[in-house]
């Protein structure tokens, strides 16, 4: 029989989870907020005002790279897919429920891409990949990770050949529009430079146009992200059905597979960090999804942060941190929404106008204090409510009426 603290945690792991991956995602969308649209990719961007603000921000670029990069939308993808499995078991209306769930998220993403002008918005592409999910959630585990695990190979290979085309471009033909259209996206000229920082900066309506501009290609940002999610989606279902996302498992087997996951990701997210520095920050070296060896260390990472926060959950260390977190996870619509509000104001034309004002490492405390807010009032509010205010009108929308 399962003791109190092992019930309890079943009950809150997928929660903690949930929210230690949304404040997670932050550390890499903060930069496509506060940055040119290249400096995710480009960690030379901006160049730094000084020589010690380009050696912290390359620094910090190095950083959130081998800790985080794809790791936090990895969790955050595998606990939509545990997510589909829990909203479809035993329900008689599953399918028509489950799929208007999916088209009012992807309306979620709609707002999130084109009024809140979150480019990077990954809402719509969880809304599609969800509906494909349907007719999968029955599927074994072994079927589910033989799968993802496919997609994943086929991913690494497809996206490393890519990169190596283009490279092949440079040498040959370094006019090649294939390779200069790239190159100008990536190290743009500084008349673009500027010219993309200033529509970001003057108005809403001038940072609406730049931003609609950027999101008119959703079926092809689902083309290029749509298999990565659902990827780690169906890992996500697997790992579900077998016990591993709700902290049934021995605290020995998650330190186990926390061991093991950030031993693969930080030995393979090292090797990926010192070819970019041996290639002198090149674009295609530090253009991460070109590394063949990309979902290895992101999917390490992720297991190993899986471990550590399940062993928390069947603990009692840290019960503020964990309910706190948890409570962000119940809100993970309305946190994510509130990233892109915040950022929004902070810097948009909207607001302030930040944007391409800040360092990269400046962005950072901006990030802490977005959590911290956060962690503080997700509580607070659920103290006092049973849902979010997203998670309630999403709520009502699927399913007719109020909650």
């Amino acid at each position: 029989m399962a003791t109190p603290v092992e019930e309890r945690a079943r009950i809150e792991s997928i929660d903690v989870l949930r929210g230690f991956a949304l404040l997670g995602i932050l550390l890499l969308n903060i930069t496509l907020f506060g940055l040119h649209s290249a400096g995710y990719f480009n960690p030379l961007v901006p160049l730094g005002e000084t020589a010690a603000d380009q050696e912290l921000n390359v620094r910090v670029w190095g950083a959130v790279s081998v800790l985080f990069e794809g790791a936090m939308r990895a969790l955050f993808s595998m606990l939509f897919g545990a997510g589909v499995v829990l909203f479809t078991a035993g329900r008689v209306n599953a399918r028509s429920l489950h799929f208007r769930r999916n088209l009012w998220l992807l309306a979620f993403g709609l707002v999130d891409a084109f009024l809140l002008l979150w480019t990077g918005d990954i809402l719509m592409v969880y809304a599609l990949a969800g509906m494909i999910l349907y007719g999968l959630r029955e599927w074994s585990p072994r079927r589910l990770v033989i799968t993802s695990a496919v997609l994943m190979v086929v991913m690494g290979v497809g996206l490393g050949a890519a990169g190596w085309g283009l490279g092949q471009l440079r040498t040959a033909d370094p006019s090649d529009p294939g390779w200069t259209g790239f190159a100008a996206q990536m190290n743009p000229p500084v008349e673009a430079y500027e010219e993309e920082l200033a529509k970001r900066r003057t108005s809403y309506l001038s940072a609406f146009a730049w931003s609609a501009e950027h999101m008119v290609g959703v079926i092809g940002i689902f083309v290029l992200f749509g298999p990565d999610a659902l990827a780690m989606m169906l890992l996500g279902m697997a790992l579900f059905k077998v016990g591993v996302l709700d902290a049934s498992r021995s605290v020995g087997w998650y330190a186990r597979l926390a061991g093991v996951g950030f031993g693969v990701g930080l030995v393979t997210n090292l090797w990926e960090l010192r070819h970019a520095l041996v290639a002198d920050l090149d674009l295609l070296a530090t253009f991460p999804i070109f590394m063949p060896t990309y979902h290895l260390g992101r999917l390490g990472m992720a297991l190993g942060y899986l471990g550590l926060v399940m062993i928390m959950c069947k603990s009692d260390a840290l019960p503020w941190l964990r309910g706190a977190l948890a409570a962000v996870g119940r809100m993970a619509l309305t946190n994510y929404l509130m990233h892109s509000l915040i950022c929004l104001v902070l810097f948009t034309g909207l607001g302030f106008s930040l944007v391409g004002v800040l360092e990269r490492w400046q962005l950072y405390p901006i990030v802490f204090a977005i959590g911290a807010f956060q962690l503080w009032l997700s509580p607070r509010w659920l103290a006092r409510h049973r849902f979010g205010p997203a998670e309630w009108l999403w709520r009502t929308l699927t399913y007719g009426k109020r909650p």
